[in-house]
């Protein structure tokens, strides 16, 4: 199937159908990644029906991701208190293949933003795994050195996400790792009782830091669970920081086993 099959990547003017209108847009902004190799069959579980696991050079990730969300409006609406704000998720990589067109997507395991009605909101909508946390961010930069953290706290314990890059931001390269991480164009989740729901995702190629220095502090079991919190333990694999871009966010679609 995949050498017979065309990749799908967005095209950053590009909608759904030409007519349909986004429900969410926004602006994803420093976007900090810290990607992890593992084995398979830790993420086989969660794998939504319909989908299989997408794999770069043979390997499966999980990539953990902080970001700024800014500019939010739900259906071209701006919600009061609710338009910018810090969300850190984890999440995985499948693909779907129709019609001759492999669809890559993203499935998140859990999604922590500090606002309850947005957590609310895409759990309704999407199905998603959101929590609502108390968070905190820095972005900061000096002598040609450009920081940004994004921290969140459970319990009494502050999580910490960092990352340290140096010169000015470039296009990723095709067939990179940099590339497979970013240039998933859409969401599945699973739905309750079976079946799987599919989203379009739009936004341009995002250009990349390099990074020097990135690490993961705290305790990631109470919020990933033992296995993958193992995992996180760990050095990453690859790091970098998107600079990000306007995006939008279309209505789900159940689909087909």
């Amino acid at each position: 199937m995949g050498e017979t099959a065309v990749r799908q990547r967005a095209n950053p003017v590009q909608i759904a159908d030409g007519k349909e209108r986004p429900f969410l847009s926004a602006e994803w902004r420093y976007l900090a990644m810290l990607n992890y190799e593992l084995d398979p069959g830790l993420l086989q579980p969660h794998v939504p029906a319909g989908t299989e696991l997408d794999r770069f050079d043979g390997k499966a990730f999980i990539s953990l991701v902080g970001f700024r969300f800014l500019s939010t409006k739900i259906l071209g609406i701006r919600v009061p208190f609710h338009h910018s704000f810090n969300e850190v998720n984890l999440r995985f990589y499948v693909r779907r293949c129709i019609n001759g067109v492999v669809k890559h997507g993203v499935v998140f395991m859990q999604e922590v933003v500090p606002r309850r009605v947005i957590a609310a909101v895409a759990r309704l909508a999407y199905n998603e795994n959101y929590r609502c946390l108390p968070m905190a961010h820095q972005i900061s930069s000096k002598e040609g050195t450009l920081c940004v953290e994004y921290a969140w706290r459970m319990g009494r314990t502050w999580n910490r996400l960092t990352v340290q890059a140096a010169g000015v931001p470039r296009d990723m390269a095709d067939g990179t790792v940099e590339q497979f991480i970013c240039e998933h164009y859409w969401g599945y989740c699973a739905r309750p009782g079976g079946g799987c729901l599919e989203y379009h995702v739009v936004h341009p190629p995002w250009r990349v830091w390099d990074v020097q220095r990135a690490e993961l502090l705290g305790g990631a079991a109470p919020l990933y669970g033992a296995p993958l919190a193992d995992v996180l333990s760990k050095p990453p694999d690859s790091a970098f920081l998107a600079e990000g871009s306007p995006v939008a966010v279309y209505h789900g679609k159940q689909i087909e086993r």
